[in-house]
């Protein structure tokens, strides 16, 4: 089991990584003109986090994540139910990004700069609440 816990733990940070790049990544590409060459290389960066960081490490952290929660059978756990309502918010939230990766390819911008760059706090909130629901389990 620490092998599976080292590699959720490994996985989580990938993800996260991803989760607070791809938003910045978002106000950098709504400066550039739509369909500029500056507003293709963001759609390529932003296409290649996805596909290399968020989505095999969204998957690999729910697989690993759920096996060390069948293992502890923490599934009556109090900080647990508040971590997977976090984990599952988190998730959403990857999809949101990926929707809105979505737009910005097909030449949409529907938000400001400002309003992403508000979004880019969201997975930093999460991670810290959730770190204090696994480790001090209150």
């Amino acid at each position: 089991m620490l092998w599976i816990k080292a590699a959720h733990i490994i996985f989580v940070i990938f993800l996260m990584a991803g989760l607070f790049m791809m938003p910045r990544f978002f106000v950098y590409h709504h400066q550039a003109p739509v369909g500029s060459d500056e507003d293709k290389k963001w759609i390529e960066r932003e296409d290649r986090l996805r596909r290399i960081i968020l989505n095999p490490s969204i998957i690999i952290v729910w697989i690993f994540g759920l096996m060390l929660a069948f293992h502890g059978d923490y599934w009556r756990e109090g900080w647990f139910i508040a971590k997977l309502l976090l984990v599952v918010g988190l998730s959403g939230y990857h999809g949101w990004l990926i929707g809105y990766f979505k737009k910005l390819r097909k030449g949409e911008r529907p938000l400001s700069e400002k309003r992403l760059r508000m979004l880019n706090e969201v997975p930093g909130i999460a991670a810290a609440i959730i770190v204090i629901l696994v480790v001090v389990r209150p």
